[in-house]
């Protein structure tokens, strides 16, 4: 018979601990739940902000959520480039709205003035407030797509496209964004395309992360994972818009039929690049910052 002592039982390690779901995502569940009523009451006196109120709760969810799922977060790790985000975005977004005061694809509706007027100061301020939520909301978004096995980010390494891609993208994007902005009843989609490919090319000769570098490194899993978190925040951009005050509407030629919401269902195609193009500004900006990492989990 042998015995065993105290010292002969070996310690089996413990578990480790699931993360916990923090407190910012219940705070973010409570701010969608407050917005979502008061966008659909447009007589509240909220519903001027419930755009900032779902659009801010949804980003503080999908943050928390990623941590649960993986432990970690954008904001738990990378506190000051989360908020960065905001301020990017804002930039991105009025770009397009400059693009759009030529092609005239989507309008605003509301019937809250803003102290001085809709069109003034008051405006400006709001807009900015709610354009600053487009770049964290999608980049939490496919942050949270990476956290499934399917989307999960690839073992390829970074891969630098070779130059004479990257001027045939640039090439393409200037002719891509001229198109709309010379004859925009026609060519009005690729306001979606051109400045990724002019912005993309750009980042590859600066030496920053490329949508084109990871085509080329045959990335399947990053070419998906952005385009559709993308599309799946622009499902809650669109079904969220559609019974509120303040919102927006689109006059787009030809494919304005089928409208899911008031989204024009060919139209939801736009959201796909998109995603893309956020990732190019982002990298783009960076540069411009002079910031040589980023946070992005993929």
């Amino acid at each position: 018979m042998t015995l065993v002592t105290p010292s002969a039982v070996t310690q089996q390690p413990s578990a480790t601990p699931r993360p916990t779901f923090p407190g910012w995502g219940y705070a973010g569940l409570a701010s969608i739940a407050v917005g979502w009523v008061t966008a659909w009451l447009p007589t509240h006196p909220l519903s001027a902000v419930s755009f900032i109120l779902l659009w801010g709760g949804l980003i503080f969810t999908l943050d928390a959520l990623n941590v649960y799922r993986s432990g970690t977060s954008l904001l738990r790790a990378h506190a000051a480039k989360f908020w960065q985000l905001f301020v990017f975005s804002t930039i991105f977004w009025w770009m397009f709205e400059g693009l759009n005061a030529r092609v005239q694809n989507w309008h605003y509706l509301t019937d809250h003035p803003f102290g001085l007027s809709w069109n003034g100061l008051s405006y400006n301020i709001m807009a900015t407030l709610c354009f600053s939520t487009v770049l964290p909301a999608v980049m939490e978004m496919a942050a949270l797509f990476s956290t499934f096995r399917l989307f999960a980010s690839s073992t390829i390494p970074e891969t630098r496209a070779p130059r004479p891609w990257l001027i045939v993208e640039l090439l393409l994007g200037i002719v891509t964004l001229a198109l709309p902005l010379a004859f925009p009843q026609y060519f009005f989609g690729l306001i979606w395309v051109g400045p990724l490919l002019i912005l993309d090319p750009i980042n590859g000769f600066l030496g920053r992360r490329t949508v084109i570098g990871r085509l080329y490194a045959r990335d399947w899993r990053f070419m998906f994972r952005l385009p559709l978190a993308t599309l799946a925040c622009g499902f809650f951009w669109e079904m969220w818009n559609y019974w509120s005050l303040p919102k927006w509407y689109y006059t787009v030629p030809y494919v304005g039929f089928a409208k899911i919401f008031e989204m024009p269902l060919l139209g939801y195609s736009g959201y796909l690049p998109f995603g893309l193009e956020l990732f190019a500004l982002y990298q783009f900006l960076l540069w411009v910052v002079r910031q040589h990492r980023d946070a992005l989990p993929f």
